[in-house]
């Protein structure tokens, strides 16, 4: 016999066949990429492990994991490939997706899904070439895509998207079809292998799972779910406050070493003019001595650094600023040239008028986002003449920030997969599954009721949930078996004491009934006969369907354990008239029928004494009212059809055919077929019919009960 593994011992073997899987998988993609990259050629073959880990673990964890990890190995010989994790991730969740639902060995399913990964592909990675690498002409991809863009003349990005579509789809052809050849070739047992341990196992019990995944349409907001949200959203928020604090950072460092530069150039360029040559620049311009050699020495300060995109001098006056120089080659104002202020400028107007020094001024025109920097330009009396201007373009710091922003997501974007993935897994296996298990196994074993074999199926279903968790959350569920076992206990107990109480109780109904009969000198084992036959008459109307609302399991009971106290009252009628061998006179029978409601009154009596209305109940409505008819003329209240307790109605007919087939000292018994004859006569009017019906159709069992307590003298009268 196959010796049952350890469940620890599997655990470990399963995570390391995980491990090891996805370490093969980053393997693969690594060693296929460095092999396309060095040979130059245009795919990379870097999703073929991750499609095989997805394929064989169905797992996602380790699947993204090696698309993530391969893609940062890959960045080593080749940067931009770490900004393809997070598509390569997206390429792992669809193909465990489909590898799930064995949608890979379809045609239809393996062609949409060969479709999907291809149109993923060829969009990631035109979008990567075509924003960070731009048009290089080095790879064959690029050159095929210019030409195709020249000759069909259409957008440069289209062609490029169309080209890598036609390249991916190859790739992804390949890939498949590497897929199903390896399912192919693996023996089938690895295969089973994988399929029933690696796939299926979770560190928490089946059961477990099995079960919440039932009940998941009970929880309107499941634990996981709420968890994984808080997790992602408050990981998100983080990435996004340390996204901005570092463009924050970046753009203030940026802005200020531009405006460092600026305003260096800005005192170079102010130390080369003249201010007693400033009236002639502005009246001669070009003409004016010295003013083109100044011009020169501008042009030179501004090459001096990239950063600078407009180097200029210009006087402040009423009605605007006044240019002086300007080194802007194509669209430069003219010496003397008068512009009007920069709305930006306005609240630096009185500091400019005043010859003051303002802070670096920010402007959005139709020349760009530029940072300006004002140096003034002072004579030898210390009063400012002119300011020399300086704009630094800030649209390299704007495009470096989207740029940035882009590849932070898609950076991040990969681990960000292989963080919720985890996260899930781990919230599912350690926290969600454990507790909604725990909760529905709980109400699961607060609805077993009172049945002790439910109660024991459930405290073994509980056990059976098999909780490891090493938390807080196995101290629970450790608590909970130990208080459902002990629950189950404890009703056990209760249930044997109450059923020895019960069997008690039914002595005492018993030896009661024996008290009443002893003094009864023609009713042998009548109380045992009757009993048996209410037995017989309850389940023939149980098994037809008859009275289905008011015959439970419970009335059959009541009934069947209340029938020996029917004749109770008699214990109040006197023995002259109880045991006289000849017939009755008026005065005795009806004291004779005072027995009904002397039986009536001490059960009632006893069912405001004792607790268990429930039970005697019945009891109470036999001794009462077994002697009324059907057709109303009875005693003691004269009632009439389905207004008689059913009870009372089923006794009738158990008491009459017992006292007409036991013998009595005034009359012999009769044969059972002359007794049998006369109750069906009284079917209608002196008894329920349908009571007769069954008792009639269970004569098998009426005459084992004769045979059982008549013995020879059955068998003479039949």
């Amino acid at each position: 016999m196959k010796a049952q593994e350890n469940p620890k011992t599997k655990k470990s073997r399963i995570l390391t066949v995980r491990i090891l899987l996805t370490l093969g998988g980053i393997t693969l993609n690594a060693v296929f990429s460095f092999i396309m990259y060095k040979l130059g050629l245009p795919l990379f073959l870097d999703t073929i492990g991750t499609v095989w880990v997805a394929v064989l673990s169905g797992f996602l964890l380790p699947a993204i994991c090696t698309a993530v990890v391969s893609s940062v190995i890959c960045a080593f010989f080749y940067w931009p490939s770490i900004y393809l994790s997070f598509f390569n991730a997206i390429i792992a969740i669809i193909t465990v997706s489909f590898a799930r639902k064995k949608y890979l060995k379809r045609v239809g399913p393996l062609l949409l899904y060969i479709l999907i990964l291809t149109l993923i592909s060829s969009v990631s990675v035109s979008f990567l070439q075509y924003f960070v690498e731009g048009q290089n002409t080095d790879f064959i991809t690029f050159r095929n895509a210019l030409a195709l863009s020249n000759e069909l003349s259409i957008p440069y990005f289209l062609s490029l998207f169309i080209t890598n579509l036609m390249l991916y789809f190859l790739e992804k052809v390949f890939i498949s079809i590497s897929n199903l050849s390896l399912l192919s070739f693996i023996p089938k047992r690895i295969l089973t292998f994988f399929e029933k341990d690696i796939r299926t196992h979770q560190l928490v019990s089946k059961t477990a799972i099995q079960y919440v995944t039932d009940n998941q349409r009970n929880i309107k907001h499941p634990l996981h779910k709420k968890i994984v949200l808080i997790f992602v959203i408050s990981s998100f928020a983080l990435v996004i406050l340390t996204g901005t604090i570092a463009l924050k950072v970046y753009y203030d460092n940026a802005k200020e070493e531009k405006t460092h530069n600026a305003k260096n150039c800005a005192k170079i360029a102010a130390e080369l003019i003249d201010p007693a040559k400033l009236d002639d620049y502005i009246k001669y311009g070009f003409d004016a001595p010295g003013y083109n050699e100044t011009l020169e020495l501008f042009k030179k300060v501004q090459k001096t650094s990239l950063d600078i995109s407009y180097l200029y001098a210009l006087k402040i006056e009423e009605n605007g600023c006044r240019f002086i120089f300007d080194t802007d080659e194509e669209n430069a104002y003219s010496p003397g040239e008068l512009v009007p202020f920069d709305k930006e400028f306005e609240n630096y107007l009185p500091q400019l008028f005043d010859g003051k020094e303002i802070v670096p001024v920010e402007s959005d025109s139709f020349l760009g986002w530029l940072l300006s920097v004002y140096q003034p330009v002072l004579d030898q009396d210390g009063k400012c003449v002119c300011y020399v201007g300086v704009d630094v373009s800030m649209d390299y710091i704007a495009g470096y920030m989207g740029s940035f922003i882009v590849k932070v997501f898609l950076i991040m974007g990969g681990f960000f997969m292989i963080v919720i993935s985890y996260a899930i897994w781990a919230i599912g296996n350690n926290m969600s599954y454990p507790i909604s298990a725990i909760a529905a196994s709980v109400d699961r074993f607060s609805d077993s009721g009172e049945e002790q074999e439910k109660l024991e199926e459930n405290v073994r279903f509980i056990r059976s949930l098999d909780i490891k968790s090493g938390d807080e959350i196995q101290k629970l569920y450790d608590a909970i078996c130990r208080m459902t076992l002990s629950q189950s206990e404890q009703i056990r107990d209760i249930r044997r004491l109450s059923e020895s109480t019960v069997t008690m109780q039914d002595g005492l109904i018993i030896t009661m009934a024996d008290m009443v009969e002893s003094r009864d000198s023609d009713t042998g084992a009548h109380v045992q006969k009757t009993s048996a036959y209410v037995k017989i008459i309850v389940e023939g109307l149980k098994k037809k369907g008859y009275y289905p609302q008011k015959i439970t399991p419970k009335f059959m009971s009541d009934v069947v354990r209340s029938a020996p106290l029917h004749d109770v009252g008699k214990i109040n009628i006197s023995d002259s008239v109880l045991n006289k061998p000849g017939k009755l006179t008026d005065e005795e029978f009806a004291i004779m029928k005072t027995h009904t409601t002397a039986g009536k009154e001490i059960l009632e009596k006893a069912i405001s004494t004792v607790q268990g209305e429930n039970y005697l109940k019945e009891a109470r409505n036999m001794a009462a009212y077994h002697h009324e008819r059907w057709d109303g003329k009875g005693y003691p209240e004269g009632l009439h059809g389905e207004v008689i307790p059913l009870s009372a109605r089923i006794m009738a007919v158990a008491d009459v055919f017992d006292a007409l087939a036991s013998p009595r000292v005034y009359k012999p018994a009769f044969p059972l077929e002359k007794a049998l004859t006369i109750l069906q006569e009284g079917s209608g009017t002196q008894f329920d019919p349908k009571c007769v019906e069954v008792f009639m159709d269970a004569l098998p069992e009426v005459k084992m009960v004769l045979k059982k307590y008549n013995g020879g003298s059955f068998e003479i009268q039949k």
